[in-house]
């Protein structure tokens, strides 16, 4: 009898074992699978942080070109309003110039 009750606490010992396989087989499972979500979770955050932050450069790059252009084109106003400023200031001073120069070129000193 002692045989029996002996063989019958090693099946209930391999049944718990067997058991307790399933059991860490199912955690294993469900681990992996949790790990694979957050995987892809990970990748699809990344994927839509990614195209955000390309598409707020992409803004910033056409607001600076667009800058730039105004930029450029203030410049080129203000050259422009410089240069007629140096051509009417030599305008206006070209003839004393002029008479200074032939002064010193035609007297002569002893």
């Amino acid at each position: 009898m002692e045989s029996s009750r002996g063989g019958g606490g090693i099946q209930q010992l391999l049944a718990a074992e067997q058991e307790a396989q399933h059991i860490v087989n199912a955690a294993r499972t469900a681990k992996m699978a949790r790990l694979k979500q957050a995987k892809e979770e990970a990748e699809r955050e990344i994927a839509e942080f990614k195209t955000k932050t390309e598409q707020d450069f992409q803004r910033k790059l056409e607001e600076t070109s667009g800058d730039s252009g105004a930029n450029v084109k203030r410049l080129e106003q203000e050259t422009d309003a410089k240069i007629e400023q140096l051509r009417n200031e030599a305008s206006r001073i070209s003839n004393d110039v002029v008479q200074m120069l032939l002064k010193h070129v035609t007297t002569v000193n002893n």
